[in-house]
């Protein structure tokens, strides 16, 4: 069977208002969730299921899954702020889910066969798809060695701010070994620093490979997901703003031995709007990409 695209779009209503950030990048108006569509069908993929909050449903198929429901199976898998296993229940007073392994857990009666998992509002490139597509498809159903497209720092970052990453190490095998969530990288004139919490500063040579939420997983993930998701409510989830964030997940599984990761090296060159100001970079970005005839100059027609 082919491998499924999991596209985790549930904070889309909510960053900028509606769906003001599925903003044109493209030059026939195509958004960023646009190429990471078309990227997946040509390499291979076999289904679309999209993670969004219900009360955007209608919003979501009408202005973006119509656009290429004929040439895909598309699915939706609803993130909403009470679906928790058995025995926990939201505090009074939060308003927001529970991060980006929440979300995973939440696609999983839609998802049976080896999947890739994505952020819906970055632009990962043909490469990564091609390489993590031929990975997926060679994956067994339940297998507990799953893998992450590992992009280059440097080419990750913003002119316009800091950002945050999952800066990953790797073992001679290539396999993660350790992943750590920083929050406050900025570019420098030679590599990248992070600010830690307590004003430490972390230098970074930008060589670094880091995790852009783009995932390879088999279907066996989703018990050990839901058992890390449990361990994390029964420590936080009296918290109104607390997240479980999938590289910390995975960080979990790694650790406990429950579970590997190979980081899978691509060419491709992460794109993505951190700030209003990066967006004409992003736009000349694919630009350049169309001319050069990796991409049609209308993705659809």
């Amino acid at each position: 069977m082919r491998p499924t695209l999991l596209v985790m779009a549930a904070g889309m209503g909510s960053r900028y208002g509606g769906l003001k950030q599925m903003d044109p990048m493209g030059p026939s108006g195509e958004t960023m969730l646009d190429y990471s569509v078309f990227d997946a069908l040509r390499a291979g993929f076999g289904r679309v299921v999209f993670i969004i909050r219900p009360d955007f449903e209608q919003d979501f198929r009408d202005r973006v899954a119509a656009r290429f429901a004929s040439r895909t199976d598309v699915g939706f898998a609803f993130q909403t702020l009470g679906r928790l296993p058995a025995g926990f229940a939201p505090p009074a007073g939060r308003e927001k889910p529970w991060g980006t392994t929440h979300a995973i857990l939440c696609a999983r009666e839609q998802v049976t066969t080896p999947f890739a998992v994505i952020n819906a509002d970055d632009f990962y490139g043909r490469d990564s798809f091609a390489v993590l597509g031929r990975d997926l498809a060679a994956m067994s159903p339940a297998a507990t060695d799953y893998s992450m497209v590992g992009f280059t720092l440097k080419n990750t970052l913003s002119d316009h701010g800091t950002v945050a990453r999952g800066v990953c190490r790797t073992g001679p095998d290539g396999r993660l070994t350790d992943i750590r969530e920083m929050t406050k990288i900025a570019r420098k004139e030679r590599g990248a620093e992070n600010t830690e919490e307590d004003g430490t500063i972390v230098p970074l040579t930008g060589e670094e490979p880091v995790s852009m939420n783009m995932w390879g997983f088999a279907p066996s993930v989703f018990d050990l997901l839901e058992a890390d998701f449990r361990t994390f409510l029964s420590a936080r989830g009296g918290e109104l703003r607390s997240e479980s964030y999938i590289p910390i997940t995975v960080g979990a599984l790694i650790r406990s031995s429950q579970a590997s990761c190979r980081v899978l090296r691509t060419e491709s060159s992460w794109f993505g709007v951190t700030y209003r100001e990066d967006k004409p970079k992003v736009q000349a970005s694919i630009g350049a990409l169309v001319s050069s005839g990796d991409y049609p100059a209308s993705l659809w027609s």
